[in-house]
């Protein structure tokens, strides 16, 4: 049966119709693919070798999402090689413990380089160290090898305040240090004799990893920090530069082609912009960040 004019106009105004919502839902794809593909600061949609970039900043802790992150690196055949950005005046020592180890085992797989930023201190030298090689800017401050716990012993403000705190334990050694009562002779021997052996552990990893006698690194390792320039010339660091002395590194050593993508290593909860300022916010006005490092530290916070 013939159609007529209204029925063809129809048709052809409905083909127009499909073939838009078709358009649309192409370009959706690809503005899809290319936030996908941005996340990783390379293209992973077309697949292809890369080089991975691991992100330390700020105060280091244990983090279990991290830590498996790296892991995960060492399974994949198409990660050629990691750098370690480190900005971070440090953190815990099981923080940066974790941190050092994880990024060994991954060396084991992969060649792994470290870029310092302006800090890389503590326990932030201590997860430099744990890659194959250690560049630093020469304005860089870096070093700080050490551990460090801090306490109060409030008893005498409270009594002038008219408190007497009364602590119940099971024995003497309990709750040691306490900010409400004394700190014994003996607790303050079993205090710095803990703080001793974990030091003992940071200087031997110092040694190992720069291939240094130990006696040189106790030298080194008073606390003090270095600039990047200064870490140089003790040893403590391989080379001066940034991110693209880190590629040309990989490049010439193991042969990492240095227009390789780089790709941001993502881990944890999906970072929200705004859950993260309101965050930061209410911990500044609820908390001094001095207040919160509680616990034994291989950090330099200098004093105010």
């Amino acid at each position: 049966m013939a159609l007529d004019a209204d029925s063809l106009f129809d048709r052809r105004r409905l083909k127009r119709h499909l073939t838009l919502w078709r358009l649309l839902a192409l370009g959706a794809l690809a503005a899809l693919a290319v936030i996908y593909a941005g996340r990783f600061d390379g293209p992973p949609l077309l697949g292809g070798d890369y080089v991975a970039r691991l992100s330390v900043d700020g105060i280091i802790f244990d983090d279990e999402d991290r830590t498996q992150a790296i892991a995960a690196l060492a399974e994949r055949d198409d990660v050629r090689g990691l750098i370690v950005k480190v900005d971070s005046p440090g953190g815990t020592f099981v923080g940066g413990e974790a941190l050092f180890e994880a990024l060994r085992k991954v060396a084991a797989r992969i060649p792994t380089v470290a870029v310092m930023g302006g800090t890389a201190t503590s326990a932030g030298y201590m997860v430099a160290i744990a890659t194959d090689h250690v560049i630093a800017r020469r304005g860089t401050l870096t070093g700080s090898i050490g551990v460090i716990l801090q306490t109060a012993d409030v008893t005498e403000l409270l009594g002038k305040l008219g408190i007497k705190p009364e602590v119940f334990k099971s024995g003497p050694m309990k709750a040691q240090p306490n900010p409400l009562e004394p700190l014994s002779p003996a607790a303050r021997e079993a205090t710095q004799d803990v703080l001793m052996e974990l030091y003992g552990q940071f200087v031997d990893m110092v040694a190992e990893r720069r291939d240094m006698p130990r006696d040189k690194v106790l030298a080194l390792a008073d606390g003090r920090v270095y600039s990047g320039r200064g870490a140089k010339e003790n040893g403590l660091i391989d080379a001066i530069g940034a991110e693209d002395t880190a590629r040309a590194w990989l490049e010439s050593t193991h042969g990492v082609p240095a227009d390789l993508p780089v790709r941001e290593i993502e881990y944890g909860e999906e970072p929200l912009p705004w859950r993260d300022a309101l965050s930061s916010q209410l911990q500044k006005a609820l908390f001094s960040e001095r207040l919160r490092l509680d616990g034994v530290f291989s950090l330099w916070h200098p004093s105010l």
